[in-house]
């Protein structure tokens, strides 16, 4: 039995529409799923919703609807966005399913039997916002950050999960484990957070103040809390409990923001599986944020972009290239529009868009809509030959290293030079001569664009899948499930049919 590739994204918050970093987040996890696929990975690819919490209670009772009416409008939007981007996640989880109480209460009670989880009373305050109880040791010159919002000050009787006695233990697993969480530098986070005692961690609310969650199977008056419930989704989509568990986990990656990295998956995730006596993730591949003028994109300051407009106005696969292009994985990148456009203008529509209509274009009028042999091997054809084979060796290990922006530089720019290729041959010019040489040069000019077009949106495919199938398409490439072989000079494109010109990125209406 061999184990799947099973990679995850964090799962997203009922509490709002999708904005650019939900976009951004499946669209890295599908890139990393997309290439396991070709290197020949069976590949399990899981998303999904966080549905309880006190924020999703408030949110329903202020609509006057119920929780479980917020969760499947916004599960709708959720779904209808990976659609949208063409994400191949092969589960879609939501913590409200019964598949996954059933996991929930069943470690829950396990834990309890061990003696993991104590009852105790706790004096201290509580961060509506973020959900969770904070110390005085939270507050920044004696005030409350801005992201925990208002806080209150509570006495009540709660369930806790002794997190504490694994400390040094998790300490140890992080500097010993480098390849646990990547990028490397991010590690830093955890251990200076572990610098500090770990208190034992809060899994519980009362029914009297919070009745939308998991109930507490070892006593009917608590549900439990945001850890044991979203956390463990990882665990249920992976058949925790069933034969097919040991198939899928440990998970391969985890794929998250730099936010959530520290306290949850970095210290109380690895820590409940160890209570659990569960493997933990092989790796955490962590990302940055998009920032707008430097400051993080956020709904408080109106700094925002609904992914679903963009995609809507310049197609998913523009998208998908420009948030993998700019974003340097781990790094924080910037968004605007005007970067945006100039990224869809100049690498898309001008490099090459033009690039694949000139192509069909000459194509139709030289060719009879055919792809020519390769007759000559002269100087540029042998240049072009050389920068594909110098890029190509180079492609698959920045996809296995996640230097995703690198390689579609390197992608790019071998583009341009199929481009410098064009106007050296310049075959426009080659086709007003009768000459037989020149002749034979536009034969080949045409077959050698052609393969090097084909050669360009291999490494292209887990970026921009839908357009790489319509170039393959239009030079008459077959589509291929596997990278082996695909990445070598001289395909057998020789005539083949080409298509029929075709606008790629047409230049959108100005919104």
């Amino acid at each position: 039995m061999s184990k799947k590739f099973y990679i995850t994204t964090a799962i997203d918050y009922a509490n709002g529409s999708p904005h650019l970093g939900h976009a951004y987040e499946k669209v890295l996890t599908d890139i990393v799923a997309r290439f396991r696929r070709l290197m020949g990975d069976e590949v399990r690819f899981l998303t999904g919703l966080d549905e309880h919490g006190q924020k999703v209670q408030m949110s329903a009772e202020k609509a006057g609807v119920t929780p479980i009416e917020v969760c499947d409008r916004l599960a709708a939007e959720f779904e209808g966005l990976c659609a949208a981007l063409h994400i191949t996640n092969d589960d879609y989880i939501r913590t409200t399913q019964d598949r996954h109480k059933v996991v929930v209460q069943d470690v829950l009670q396990k834990l309890y039997d061990k003696g993991e989880i104590y009852k105790a009373d706790y004096n201290g305050y509580y961060s509506v916002r973020q959900e969770q109880f904070v110390t005085e040791k939270e507050k920044v010159d004696g005030k409350w950050p801005e992201i925990y919002g208002e806080v209150t000050e509570v006495t009540e009787s709660n369930y806790f999960f002794k997190l504490s006695q694994y400390q040094d233990w998790l300490v140890d697993t992080i500097k010993t484990n480098e390849q646990m969480i990547y990028p490397r530098f991010r590690s830093a986070d955890a251990l200076q957070f572990l610098k500090e005692p770990l208190n034992d961690l809060c899994i519980s609310r009362p029914k009297e103040r919070l009745e939308w969650g998991i109930e507490l199977p070892f006593d009917k008056d608590f549900v439990t809390y945001v850890w044991f419930d979203a956390l463990t989704n990882y665990i249920t989509a992976a058949g925790y409990g069933t034969s097919e568990f040991d198939e899928q986990w440990p998970a391969d990656y985890h794929v998250i923001g730099k936010d959530i990295l520290v306290p949850p998956h970095a210290v109380y995730w690895p820590i409940m599986l160890k209570a659990l006596d569960i493997d933990l993730p092989k790796h955490f591949l962590v990302h940055g944020w998009w920032l707008s003028s430097g400051n993080k994109m956020s709904k408080s300051s109106g700094e925002v972009v609904k992914p679903l407009d963009l995609i809507e106005q310049f197609g998913p696969d523009a998208f998908r290239y420009f948030v993998t292009r700019e974003m340097n994985v781990g790094q924080d990148s910037e968004f605007s529009l005007d970067l945006f456009m100039r990224r869809y203008n100049s690498d898309l529509a001008n490099d090459l868009g033009n690039l694949v209509s000139r192509l069909l274009n000459m194509g139709q009028r030289y060719a009879e809509g055919k792809v020519p042999s390769v007759e000559v091997q002269d100087a540029p054809e042998k240049e072009l030959k050389s920068l594909w084979e110098d890029s190509a060796k180079e492609l698959i290990p920045l996809f296995e290293n996640f230097q995703f922006h690198k390689a579609l530089e390197l992608i790019f720019t071998f583009v341009s030079g199929i481009n410098r290729y064009a106007e050296t041959r310049a075959p426009w010019k080659l086709a007003k001569s009768e000459e037989a040489a020149d002749q034979a040069a536009l034969r080949t000019s045409l077959a050698t664009m052609a393969e090097a077009l084909r050669l360009a949106v291999v490494m292209l495919t887990p970026v921009m899948p839908e357009i790489s199938d319509k170039i393959r398409a239009l030079v008459g490439a077959e589509s291929f499930d596997r990278l082996e072989g695909q990445l070598e000079w001289g395909s057998k494109l020789e005539g083949k049919a080409l298509g029929e010109k075709a606008i790629l990125f047409p230049r959108p209406e100005s919104k």
